[in-house]
């Protein structure tokens, strides 16, 4: 995310940006509220003359409109953030519209900011400075590509062949394949860890080295008992991720929730629930607050909950709030646990 322009007095005022990702826009979702005035460059059909019998086909013109947020969708695999609204500045005044968020579009937000939204701009601006990441988990027969995003990993192809020790040229077509789909996954300066376990990483790697050698030399190896998505889960865990992208969001969510996991299995320090989570505020127990974008907005959008309130309460007491993401696998466990758990200081 590149941001161009921040005019702010306290958290009032605009912040102009331009998505460079689909990562970006997924912080987006989570940026843009309901309320909010909001300005891009969007296209719109031109006024035709509405007394003719065959009026002709209006054409649409490229404009500037700032509209008030009603609602807005999230369309990852079409790689679009819809925002719609009332239009408040530009032609057709007091009309509806939806500006179509792409990568490249120049958006402008007006709006009292919390703290969380302007802390995940500054991530997603100092993220975008850092090397992508892309899994190879590889065992003898398959192999799983995936793409680690700011939201999660996203499984970009399987490859299956049927070989087997000792068939090597069934076995170097098998490797051939990856290294295809490896180079359509990884076209840039993307870093690579091959994973899995047994020998067949290391085999895929001399391979990658000799067919390959300047894009494997952002390769590394990694230990891992399986493929797929745990294979996945085994390498942010171990800290190849992070060793890459020096704080990995995902690597740090995953560990958090093993941590949370562990101390509700002992009946340790640890809550979930709102009203838990709430009583434990109260007492100033909380040490780190975990809680689920997808809550962080229902909340804000119902106004059932002074969910900041509560944030800026932990923050009060020195501790940390972190914002887990719903599409990937420990934001998934936290939501099944009410979208909201603390690590605590002490039992309460």
């Amino acid at each position: 995310m590149r941001v161009t322009k921040r005019n702010l007095k306290g958290r009032e005022g605009e912040i102009s940006l331009i998505p460079e990702t689909l990562d970006d826009l997924w912080h987006l979702k989570y940026i843009i509220e309901k309320g909010d005035f909001i300005f891009a460059l969007t296209k719109r059909k031109a006024d035709s003359d509405t007394d003719k019998l065959r009026p002709e086909k209006s054409e649409k013109k490229t404009t500037r409109l700032g509209i008030r947020v009603d609602s807005l969708e999230f369309h990852k695999f079409s790689n679009r953030l819809r925002i719609n609204g009332l239009i408040e500045q530009g032609m057709d005044q007091g009309y509806y519209h939806t500006l179509n968020i792409e990568d490249g579009t120049d958006v402008s937000i007006i709006k009292t900011w919390k703290k969380d939204q302007l802390e995940r701009i500054d991530e997603a601006e100092a993220a975008s400075k850092k090397p992508k990441v892309v899994i190879v988990a590889i065992e003898e027969g398959d192999a799983d590509i995936g793409l680690v995003r700011h939201y999660g990993i996203e499984q970009y192809s399987h490859i299956t062949q049927s070989s087997g020790k000792g068939e090597g040229t069934l076995r170097e077509v098998f490797f051939e394949n990856i290294l295809d789909q490896l180079k359509h996954a990884a076209p840039g300066s993307e870093a690579i860890v091959v994973a899995g376990p047994g020998f067949t990483k290391e085999d895929f790697m001399d391979f990658f080295k000799n067919k390959e050698p300047e894009i494997a030399s952002s390769a590394v190896i990694e230990d891992t008992s399986s493929i797929g998505m745990s294979g996945y889960q085994e390498v942010l865990k171990r800290g190849a991720v992070d060793r890459i992208m020096e704080q990995s969001r995902i690597a740090r969510e995953s560990s958090l929730m093993d941590e949370l996991l562990k101390e509700m299995a002992t009946d340790g320090k640890a809550e979930y629930g709102i009203e838990e989570v709430e009583n434990a505020i109260y007492f100033g127990a909380v040490e780190t607050l975990l809680i689920t974008d997808e809550m962080l907005r229902q909340e804000r959008e119902k106004e059932e909950i002074d969910i900041d309130t509560l944030l800026q309460s932990v923050e009060q007491a020195q501790g940390k709030v972190v914002v887990f993401s719903t599409e990937f696998e420990p934001g998934k466990k936290l939501d099944s646990l009410g979208g909201i758990a603390a690590l605590l200081r002490f039992k309460v």
